[in-house]
């Protein structure tokens, strides 16, 4: 396989532990790099597979040190874009506990990426050689250059015979590049036309409503409960609406708390017109993991669908349902490591689908 993934990377900067920005500036924060695109990228590349990523970054020794960490991480980055215009962008995480939500503060406007069009990236050359292209919602929430150049993208790559994959992350805070549209509008015009070119869609519980319009009366995101045929049925309107889209998948999960989640996803093949479900019991139904003292929830999500590319892209995981549990087991694992990305192994991961989820010490 060879996975090209396109979208912006930024400073992370997050308060130590569970404490807040306000308890520790002026003072300390720990510095790492993310993105939904660039965590896909890692997943890939650390479990085995081959992965570049694409971007646009400013031209300062910031972008080397982005670089270096890629190349420890065997993420390909040679189709980074070093500019003379914008910044990094940044943004920070506090974690949450308990009855308290985590919190995300972004600082990301006039980044590198948001205000390069089109024109300046090498599409055709970015995908000789590759099968397998990822974008998300957030790259196109960013401003209206990214917006564009994100159609332009898995245009590219559909004409150079790639699969195309999105996961469609809205993010309310984002999309307020078009004043006075409001953000789910902005998101529903620009993702409707994206989706057009996307074969593997992803999504979480209310990303659907909120990017295309389509959801379920059955299901309530706030209800802490999971009604598994109302997903089915968000997924067969996706497919009846977009019918390029070939697999949709949708991660459920159930917040008892920040601290406390159960977690599980659901696969619609539209070839089948058949729906998994992982993780499930012994009498083969639906048992969402359930994962208490989480340690970072953020690019849970991002691990999930980079588990996804690299199980479907691997032979001897790429049955539907296999592919959807190697998935689901690699984004439990991910809210159990600190940071945006997920450093859980393959090994790891199939050791959590055979049952092996103890948290024994391996010697």
């Amino acid at each position: 396989m060879r996975v090209v993934t396109f979208g912006e990377v930024m400073l992370r900067l997050c308060p130590e532990e569970f404490l807040r920005v306000r308890q520790v500036l002026p003072g300390r924060l720990e510095a790492t790099f993310g993105g939904g695109e660039l965590n896909v990228a890692v997943s890939v590349a650390f479990q085995g597979g081959k992965a570049a990523y694409m971007t646009s970054v400013p031209d300062n020794p910031i972008t080397d040190c982005l670089i270096q960490e890629l190349g420890k991480l065997g993420v390909d980055s040679s189709l980074v874009r070093r500019s003379k215009h914008g910044r990094f962008g940044i943004y920070f995480v506090e974690t949450g506990a308990s009855q308290r939500g985590g919190t995300v503060i972004y600082d990301r406007d006039g980044s590198s990426i948001s205000l390069a069009g089109p024109d300046q990236y090498q599409w055709k050359a970015a995908f000789e050689g590759a099968n397998w292209f990822h974008i998300t919602g957030i790259t196109p929430a960013i401003s209206r250059s990214a917006a564009i150049s994100a159609l332009a993208a898995v245009q590219a790559a559909k004409t150079a015979g790639l699969t195309v994959s999105c996961d469609l992350n809205f993010r309310k805070k984002l999309w307020n590049w078009d004043s006075p549209t409001k953000p789910v509008d902005l998101a529903r015009r620009v993702m409707g036309e994206l989706v057009e070119h996307i074969d593997v869609l992803i999504a979480n519980e209310e990303d659907a409503e909120m990017t295309l319009g389509i959801s379920d009366p059955s299901s309530n995101v706030e209800a802490g409960h999971i009604n598994t045929a109302g997903y089915v049925n968000v997924a067969h309107q996706i497919v009846a609406k977009y019918p390029n889209v070939k697999t949709v998948a949708i991660t459920l999960r159930e917040s008892i708390s920040a601290s406390h989640n159960n977690w599980g996803a659901m696969l619609y093949d539209a070839a089948t017109s058949k729906a998994h479900f992982a993780p499930l019991d012994a009498n083969g139904q639906y048992s969402p993991y359930e994962i208490t003292d989480i340690v970072d929830r953020v690019g849970a999500g991002d691990s999930f669908a980079g588990g996804l590319i690299f199980a479907l892209n691997t032979p001897e995981l790429s049955e539907p349902s296999k592919a959807l549990r190697y998935a689901v087991a690699a984004s439990c694992l991910k809210h159990t490591i600190k940071g945006d990305f997920n450093y859980a192994t393959r090994a790891e991961i199939e050791a959590l689908m055979a049952g092996g989820g103890s948290g024994r010490v391996q010697r």
